[in-house]
């Protein structure tokens, strides 16, 4: 069967943990030798970006890098629509569906947070979600999510039936953790001296709720000899973050260093003390399950998709200071049970078992009747 994956939405670099998401889980379709003919059609300069994934599937790149929406949206209902039309099957991986093209379609939402959290979307961002989305899933052959929660939410938001939607988890490669930088080449790199850190990898948007662990550093964690490094992209709340580290005098124990690569983020989780996870809302939380996976004890929020992927891998509290305030007592206490627990969770998680999820979605919709 030929299957053609609209990646036009993955602009290298800009569209978070759902492009790694995506990439892992297209490799992992090699790794179980999927019998599809997948063929991937990406903005200009995809291939350059992600050579594993041209190394693996034919890659069919637009002229147009398609960072902005506008030029996205009319390159899939022009260009993608006429390339597409004789696949028997199109996977649209950014979570809307163009008004033209093959109608046969796997659909993948990563989230459903704006309508949980409309407050956090801008007024164009948020109209465009609200005009689109409703009708891509009413339109969709199939709809594959990353975790029962953004399914369920799907069902009970747009009275979706419950067989049409398929979950596909999250995996990790083999490897993970191997390129890992080393710690010295990091306390140098980021001026860490010899002290113990927390690591919090998130875009500073304000659902990822920097502020609530900032406060802890200020009050319940305030003699605890530890320092708290935030990384990730600059987002909707960096202003606040960096207002607040000067308001409640944390500039020498909480340290913003931006995006890193791989290597260093794998290094640092390795390091850390524990891997800190605060934020309210979360398709999956693909963080999380990187520390679980590389030894790192987590202590993370009981929002929205957390628990569910956590498990019993990790510590997973309510947003009160009253329950994180022995959190970090507790894992040094329990550190060699949470990463034993940790390990086990992280191997339900992988590439090859995500591959798994997502033949079926194929299989699944490739049978559903259009």
């Amino acid at each position: 069967m030929k299957i053609a994956v609209n990646m036009l939405w993955c602009v290298p670099g800009r569209v978070g943990g759902s492009e790694e998401y995506f990439v892992r889980q297209l490799l992992g379709l090699n790794e179980i030798d999927a019998p599809f003919d997948i063929t991937v059609f990406a903005p200009c300069g995809f291939g350059i970006a992600h050579p594993e994934i041209a190394q693996s599937f034919r890659v069919v790149e637009s002229t147009h890098s398609c960072v902005r929406r506008e030029v996205r949206v009319f390159t899939e209902n022009t260009w993608l629509a006429k390339q597409t039309s004789n696949f028997d099957l199109v996977h649209h991986g950014g979570g809307t569906i163009p008004s033209r093209g093959n109608t046969k379609t796997l659909l993948t939402i990563h989230d459903a947070q704006y309508l949980t959290y409309p407050e956090y979307f801008g007024a164009v961002k948020l109209a465009y979600l609200r005009n689109r989305v409703p009708s891509a899933v009413r339109r969709a052959t199939a709809i594959a999510t990353p975790s029962g929660y953004v399914r369920k939410t799907l069902i009970d938001s747009f009275a979706v039936p419950a067989e049409k939607i398929c979950v596909v988890r999250h995996g990790l490669e083999p490897a993970i953790g191997q390129g890992a930088t080393s710690e010295a080449e990091l306390r140098t790199k980021f001026r860490l001296g010899g002290s113990q850190i927390l690591f919090l990898p998130a875009i500073t948007h304000p659902h990822k709720n920097h502020e609530f662990v900032l406060r802890l550093l200020a009050s319940a964690w305030k003699d605890t000899p530890v320092k708290l490094v935030m990384a990730g992209g600059s987002g909707l709340g960096e202003e606040r973050v960096n207002e607040l580290i000067s308001e409640l005098c944390l500039e020498d124990r909480a340290l913003r260093i931006g995006r890193v690569g791989a290597p260093d983020r794998d290094g640092l989780i390795k390091m850390s003390v524990a891997l800190v996870f605060p934020s309210l809302y979360e398709g999956f939380g693909a963080p999380a399950l990187e520390a679980m996976a590389l030894g790192t004890p987590v202590i993370a929020s009981n929002c929205a998709s957390l628990p569910e992927i956590i498990g019993d891998g990790g510590l997973v509290l309510p947003l009160e200071e009253a329950a994180w305030a022995n959190a970090l007592v507790e894992v040094r206490a329990r550190r060699d049970e949470l990463v034993r627990r940790g390990y086990a969770r992280a191997l339900q998680f992988t590439a090859a078992q995500s591959a798994q999820d997502l033949s079926r979605a194929y299989t699944y919709a490739l049978g559903a009747v259009s």
